[in-house]
């Protein structure tokens, strides 16, 4: 099975920006449809952005459009996830997953292999 592995995460400053990575260990990406959800304390985990392994196929959700690139690095087998512009309500911890579905991908269940996360926090 795929094992993501998030690194990244940090403390910023609001209008800074960070780049999330999101490393297989174990057996490669490919095929896999790979998501970025993230989660703040005290609400429920929410959908960020999808890609699929070769690209062809990006998602983001309507409320990080303009501010978020999701991308993968076939060679590196890693997904990233470029927040820009970032806000004090970004503070969560963000998460990468893998999902065998290509058409469904918005929602946590619909992932299959979940990392450990990786915490972004944002001062104001």
């Amino acid at each position: 099975q795929v094992q993501p592995v998030e690194s990244g995460g940090g403390s910023v400053q609001a209008g800074g920006s960070l780049r999330l990575s999101c490393a297989a260990s174990g057996r490669t990406f490919s095929g896999y449809t790979m998501g970025w959800f993230r989660q703040a304390p005290g609400k429920e985990r929410e959908f960020v952005a999808a890609i699929s392994w070769s690209g062809g196929r990006i998602y983001y959700a309507d409320s990080m459009k303009g501010r978020v690139t999701i991308s993968t690095d076939r060679a590196e087998n890693t997904v990233y996830l470029q927040v820009n512009s970032l806000k004090p309500e970004d503070t969560a911890v963000y998460y990468c997953a893998a999902g065998r579905d290509y058409y469904r991908f918005l929602q946590s269940y619909e992932y299959n292999y979940w990392g450990q996360g990786t915490q972004v926090t944002v001062s104001s």
